[in-house]
């Protein structure tokens, strides 16, 4: 018994032994990263003014059928040359039409009715439209309404090799090396939170030395909106804090943190 006992601690002590905590850039205590999906006007009109103002740069998850598209496509050639992200958020935003609220759903989107290498497909040709753009070949992926599945089966398992990182996770912080998976990125949803909230999280992830992920849709406007002053709250704490928040693409931050994790 007293041997078992002693394998078990000498098994914990290795565990805890490869857990290493992120040392992120210039001594800063926290990587954060600013999403936006779906390619919104409020996101051309405000948002990135916003951000640039600020010398910010954030990951916007643009699909196709966005409602800026094509209209406004070279506002964001500009956003992309400012040093934002362009992200994939697949070509039509296809979603799983039976879980709830999802009535939206249009009948030829819905992933239930299609199969891996259809969405595979458009995941893809989203890839070279947006290097059309921005001509990177480097960039994240936001699976629409976080489904990993079509047709009941994992289609972004033989997608990895073509992006840097998913947001694709529940919400949470990551505060080591060790527990950091790149294609299962925890997000936080971060509808109808105010600005004392938003800053309370990044500031949380500054506790823990981690890297956090907040997810936007609308500021200011159209759906699972914050305000914008909520949003400018935020944006000036991480402004007035450059040295401790390393605020950045999410591109760029998982490209230093899997170079830290050794990925």
């Amino acid at each position: 018994m007293k041997r078992m006992m002693l394998a078990a601690l000498g098994l914990f002590a290795s565990v805890a032994a490869t857990a290493a905590p992120f040392v992120w850039p210039n001594g800063a205590q926290a990587a954060v990263t600013l999403g936006y999906d779906d390619a919104l006007a409020s996101q051309l009109d405000h948002v990135i003014p916003a951000l640039n103002k600020r010398g910010l740069r954030g990951s916007f998850y643009i699909p196709i059928n966005g409602p800026t598209l094509p209209a406004r496509q070279d506002e964001w050639k500009a956003a992309a040359a400012a040093g934002h992200e362009l992200g994939n958020h697949s070509l039509f935003h296809s979603c799983s039409a039976k879980a709830p609220g999802r009535e939206w759903v249009l009948p030829h989107r819905d992933l239930d009715k299609q199969t891996p290498a259809q969405v595979q497909e458009h995941i893809l040709a989203a890839n070279t439209w947006l290097q059309s753009l921005d001509g990177k070949t480097r960039r994240t992926f936001t699976p629409p309404c976080l489904d990993l599945k079509a047709g009941g089966q994992d289609f972004v398992k033989a997608l990895q090799p073509h992006f840097v990182a998913y947001r694709a996770a529940n919400p949470a912080m990551v505060t080591d090396t060790a527990a950091m998976d790149p294609y299962a990125m925890p997000v936080y949803f971060v509808e109808g939170w105010t600005g004392e909230q938003l800053i309370a999280l990044v500031e949380k992830a500054a506790a823990q030395r981690a890297v956090v992920s907040l997810l936007f849709h609308g500021v200011g406007a159209e759906h699972l909106s914050v305000t914008r002053e909520a949003h400018d709250q935020l944006l000036d704490h991480l402004a007035k804090n450059k040295a401790r928040l390393w605020t950045d693409t999410m591109v760029n931050v998982m490209e230093n943190a899997r170079k830290q994790a050794g990925r």
